[in-house]
Formats: structure tokens, C-alpha cells, sequence
């Protein structure tokens, strides 16, 4: 195993075949990105979500659920091949551009798959803010926008943020299967050295240590963005 690394390095964690970036740098940016558009859209979603209007909230929950209830595989499939298949795509030459992108179409893909599952999250961490809260912002006269922007919107984002943890290392793990988009992601470069090495172990090893270490990473950052920003919900000690 270390000897493949010593000659495969720059692929896993350096420069890619092809000069762009490495295995591990285009894992990494497609978790943020994703995680990120995924969160974005999630906000809007997940205040129509918890809505007590059915008209709003049914539709968001058919999104989530259709999203939540089928592969990402399969999802990305549809993104990278079906939809090019469309006409209305191949003669609009901005989205057949757009669409053309392996990249792109796991960016979205992975976005739209990441937003449902975010969403729900963001609604069930909204629906657990204690009333008292929101009757103070009432009590000081803030109106339904300032209410969210102020106070229910800090505060869910904050109380969610143990459950963004585990969203973004399932993130993490999805991008391995970027590569069906030719996106030379970790498990691309793994998949490139095996074929190059017909070493296995050593290729699909080293991107796993890659992976678990990445996760690893990952796991202690939100520890410590929770302890920081989830301290008002622990215990006040009596000693």
C-alpha cells in the first residue's frame, strides 16, 4: 500500500491526472458545495414545511418525501442522463451547456437530494423551539419576518446543528459514487490506480483511510461548533 501512494500521491492528494484537482480536494469540494446549496434551499423550504397551510406544506412534503424515499444513485442517473434526453434541454443551448457537465449534474443531483433531507431536519428543529420563546418575541411586538429572521430561524439552525454533522458525512460518502458522472472524485482516483495497478487493497484502501480520515475531521469540527453554539441547552450545574 505504500508503495502505491508513494507513486500515486499527487492523484489522491495532489494534482489529478489531468491537472485539475485531486481525488481528495474534489470530494472535499463537492461535499461543501452541496452541503451548502442543500442548506440554502432548505431554509425557505422548511419554513413552508411546518406551514399550517396544506397548500404550502403538502407539496414540500411530497418533495422530501420523494427525494428521502429513492436512491441518490437512481437520481443522479436521471440528472446525468435523462435529462439531457429532453428537448427542451438539448435545444436550449444554455442548459444543454449546463447539462452536458458531469459535474454539474451530480452538484445538482446531490443538492436536491441533500435539500430534502435538510428540510425536514430545519421543520422538525423549528417545531421543537419552545413556545416561550416565540411568545417573547410577540410580547416585544415583532412582526411574523422579524420573528423568524430573529429569533425561530437562529435558533432551529442552531438546535439542528448535531443532525448537519451526520447530513454532511452522508454528503461525504455520496460523493463516491460521483464517479458514474465521470467526476474524478476520491473513488475515481482509487478506481483509475486499480486499473492502472490491478492492486485493489492498496487502491480502495487508501482512499478509505482518505475517507476516515475526512469524516474524522469532520465529526470534530461540529463537536466543537456545538459545544460553542449548543451550550445554553446543557444542564445548568449546581455545584
Amino acid at each position: 500500500m505504500i508503495e502505491i501512494f508513494q507513486e500515486f500521491w499527487p492523484q489522491y492528494v495532489g494534482i489529478g491526472w489531468d491537472g485539475g484537482l485531486s481525488g481528495a480536494a474534489m470530494t472535499i469540494w463537492l461535499m461543501l458545495l452541496t452541503f451548502f446549496l442543500g442548506l440554502l434551499a432548505s431554509i425557505p423550504l422548511a419554513i413552508l414545511r411546518v406551514s399550517s397551510n396544506k397548500y404550502l406544506s403538502k407539496p414540500i412534503q411530497l418533495y422530501t418525501f420523494i427525494f428521502r424515499g429513492t436512491p441518490l444513485y437512481v437520481q443522479l442517473l436521471i440528472v446525468y442522463t435523462g435529462l439531457f434526453g429532453l428537448d427542451f434541454i438539448r435545444e436550449t443551448p444554455s442548459l444543454s451547456a449546463f447539462f452536458k457537465s458531469g459535474f454539474n449534474c451530480v452538484v445538482v443531483a446531490f443538492s436536491i437530494n441533500c435539500c430534502a433531507y435538510v428540510t425536514e431536519v430545519l421543520a422538525g428543529s423549528i417545531r421543537s423551539i419552545p413556545a416561550g420563546e416565540i411568545e417573547a418575541g410577540r410580547a416585544f411586538g415583532f412582526s411574523k419576518v422579524k420573528l423568524y429572521t430573529k429569533i425561530i430561524l437562529p435558533s432551529a439552525l442552531r438546535r439542528a446543528l448535531p443532525y448537519y454533522s451526520n447530513e454532511v458525512i452522508l454528503v461525504l460518502h455520496a460523493t463516491s459514487i460521483a464517479f458514474t458522472a465521470t467526476v474524478p472524485e476520491l473513488l475515481k482516483v482509487a478506481r483509475d490506480v486499480n486499473s492502472a495497478t490491478y492492486a485493489s487493497f492498496s487502491a480502495f484502501g487508501i482512499a478509505g483511510i482518505f475517507y476516515a480520515v475526512i469524516a474524522a475531521i469532520l465529526v470534530l469540527i461540529f463537536r466543537l461548533l456545538e459545544k460553542r453554539w449548543l451550550a445554553f441547552l446543557r444542564p445548568i450545574s449546581t455545584h
